[in-house]
């Protein structure tokens, strides 16, 4: 109601349409809808809980396009070099970024997914400038990896990242065995950067990503 009052004369701005419900059929029927007609999604709030800025929590819950996928929480990984890329990226500094987990059994840290996505073209100027004073010439000798970036970085800036999906990589070394794959992320988009609440050792793990790989492969052998 505050809302439509601030904004009732406004030629720019609209509300969005309230719906209350405790069905999960009918917000799954309405956040279809919604993608079917070209929006983000949904976001879903439980009625009697303030807004805390930051929380993650299931009081408060945004239901997207990637929601159907099978990959329902963002993961924390960290940045172990980058491309320089090519046209319009090349003018940035950096124009993808190779990322990775913490393998906290072995101490080192391991590759998952190269990063292209997420940042506006001021954001990859601003993500260049604070990598520049972590260049180091070789591969770090804690850093396991399949892929030679342009350039390497000291294992310290920590990335939030949403994907669609874990899945089995031949390349990437994260949670790779002598007889088996590792793992990669499918579709991955950079939504925040984490340098400020957490060191490179506190981001997601591999033996996290084994956890949330065997979750998805539950959720899909349900739904199938």
């Amino acid at each position: 109601k505050i809302a439509e009052e601030l904004i009732r004369e406004s030629e720019t701005l609209q509300t969005a349409p309230l719906m209350r419900t405790d069905s999960a059929d009918v917000l799954t029927r309405e956040l279809l809808d919604n993608i079917s007609r070209g929006l983000e999604g949904v976001v879903a709030k439980r009625l009697d809980s303030p807004y805390q800025a930051g929380a993650r929590n299931f009081n408060w819950v945004k239901l997207k396009r990637n929601t159907s996928g099978q990959l329902t929480d963002t993961i924390d990984v960290v940045l172990l070099g980058y491309y320089r890329g090519k046209g319009k990226r090349a003018e940035f500094g950096a124009g993808a970024l190779l990322a990775g987990l913490y393998d906290s059994d072995k101490d080192e840290f391991v590759t998952i997914s190269k990063l292209g996505t997420g940042l506006s073209d001021q954001g990859w100027r601003g993500i260049h400038q604070r990598l520049s004073g972590l260049e180091v010439p070789d591969k770090p000798a804690r850093v396991s990896s399949n892929f030679t970036p342009d350039v390497w970085l000291e294992p310290a800036i920590v990335v939030e990242v949403l994907a669609d999906e874990i899945t089995p990589s031949p390349r990437h070394t994260a949670g790779m065995t002598e007889d088996g794959p590792g793992f990669a992320l499918r579709f991955p988009r950079i939504v925040s950067l984490r340098t400020e609440d957490k060191k490179a050792e506190d981001a997601t793990t591999v033996r996290e990503i084994r956890e949330m790989f065997a979750l998805q492969r539950q959720r899909g052998s349900r739904s199938g």
